[in-house]
């Protein structure tokens, strides 16, 4: 019963959350209205496009497909300026803790993400080496709750879907775990997560003996350890 691990960007490896937050915020400011880190929540586990979508309903803007790629281009010029400077500091607790025990004992690793700058963040922080496969926004065409990113993450590394455990930091992402048949571990809160099938608030709740445990049982017996 080989396992696999699948890790969700933004909130659980890294908090780059923030800086889309900043891109939105700006280009609500020059559409001509307010964008609160409370309705940032919305957007977690969400694509861009749908973003989008929300973004304008909430200032109650129309416009046309032709204005709406073009405020994504730059929203994510935005994003791309503010995440240029990231490095390894970035990188969440206890995460590569995680990573290297995870590498030592040869489980298959993936990212399932929405964001289509996965692989130049992880190249930025330095831990694109740890991952076996990525599969991001430029892969997949069904957001979050749709399991897709997941599925495909999961053929990446050749292992049953039944048989891997996601990371997730979103509702969206958990409940695309849970419709993959997945393992879903929430990172977060356990009122915002209630889905899932263990919450932790971050990494470093987590021991290495509960990690070793889970790559070993089933999801029907998560209770027992």
């Amino acid at each position: 019963m080989k396992k696999g691990i699948i890790f969700d960007l933004d909130g659980v490896i890294v908090d780059t959350a923030k800086y889309h937050y900043l891109a939105w915020r700006k280009l609500a400011n020059r559409l001509g209205f307010e964008f609160s880190q409370k309705q940032n929540e919305l957007f977690k586990g969400v694509s861009r496009k749908r973003c989008m979508d929300i973004l304008l309903e909430m200032g109650n803007v129309t416009a046309t497909q032709e204005q709406k790629e073009a405020w994504m281009i730059e929203k994510n010029d935005d994003y791309l300026a503010f995440i240029e400077e990231m490095d390894d500091s970035e990188i969440l607790p206890d995460v590569p803790k995680m990573l290297h025990f995870l590498k030592d004992n040869t489980i298959p690793i993936a990212l399932g993400s929405a964001s289509k700058n996965a692989k130049p963040i992880l190249e930025k922080v330095g831990l694109l080496s740890y991952f076996d496969a990525i599969v991001d926004g430029n892969n997949v065409t069904k957001a979050k709750p749709d399991p897709e990113v997941f599925l495909k993450a999961a053929e990446a590394i050749q292992i049953k879907p039944e048989n891997c455990i996601v990371f997730e930091d979103s509702v969206a992402g958990i409940q695309a775990a849970n419709k993959a048949n997945m393992i879903s571990i929430g990172i977060g809160e356990s009122s915002v997560l209630n889905e899932a099938d263990v919450v932790f608030s971050n990494f470093t709740e987590m021991s290495l003996d509960f990690l070793e445990k889970l790559l070993t049982t089933e999801k029907s017996q998560l209770k027992e350890i």
